[in-house]
């Protein structure tokens, strides 16, 4: 089977994941692209992307018809009529998490344990004390909030030691900020497990505090 969808909730946010084999043929699955997105498809080089690109325009077509996917300067995605969104990819599986109401950042990450080796890259010493550096698992979960965090942040330049924060460790995910340059982003983050990958979304409306 080349693909299969799965869908998850959590608060008020909805997550629509496309799982996809090697079976998946991008080829396949070009009718469900706009022109402007064929055009892109067949830059690309590396047949992994081709797939990756296409199956998340599969996925985007099956909630969202034929709206293109834009971009903000910053990069974070959107649709012009589909509320608040945000997108990841993980080997074999593309995501797309939508809310009506406010801004989210979500990220997917498979968990292995090359991970172990890279913690002290993101993770202050705050962090490490807080957090088992070796748990793979748990490490995996980190630098997902991180990359979260970033999604969430609105900006490229960004140290993810001094600038994104995980404060406080909880059962299923984190308390966590970002420090930008005129303000504060309070943000509750949360996990969840999916087969061999870790998911986080901020499961709240962020809040904002003036510098």
């Amino acid at each position: 089977m080349p693909y299969q969808l799965h869908r998850l909730e959590l608060h008020s946010s909805t997550i629509h994941l496309l799982e996809f084999s090697d079976e998946f043929d991008p080829k396949d699955y070009l009718d469900t692209l706009t022109d402007i997105e064929r055009e892109r498809y067949f830059a690309f080089k590396h047949d992994k992307r081709r797939q990756e690109f296409v199956a998340t325009r599969f996925l985007r077509h099956q909630l969202f018809g034929y709206e293109e996917i834009k971009y903000r300067d910053h990069g974070a995605p959107y649709l012009e009529n589909a509320g608040f969104i945000s997108i990841s990819h993980a080997r074999n599986l593309v995501g797309i998490a939508s809310n009506p109401g406010f801004a989210i950042g979500f990220d997917m990450e498979e968990i292995h344990p090359k991970v172990l080796k890279l913690t002290h890259k993101f993770l202050n010493e705050n962090e490490l004390l807080r957090f088992d550096e070796f748990n793979a698992e748990e490490m995996i979960s980190c630098w997902s909030y991180k990359e979260t965090l970033y999604k969430l942040a609105g900006r490229k330049r960004i140290d993810f030691k001094k600038d994104l924060l995980l404060l406080e460790k909880r059962d299923n995910g984190c308390i966590a900020k970002i420090i930008n340059p005129d303000e504060v982003v309070h943000v509750e983050l949360e996990t969840l497990r999916f087969k061999e990958y870790v998911i986080t979304i901020n499961a709240h409306e962020v809040s904002y505090v003036r510098n």
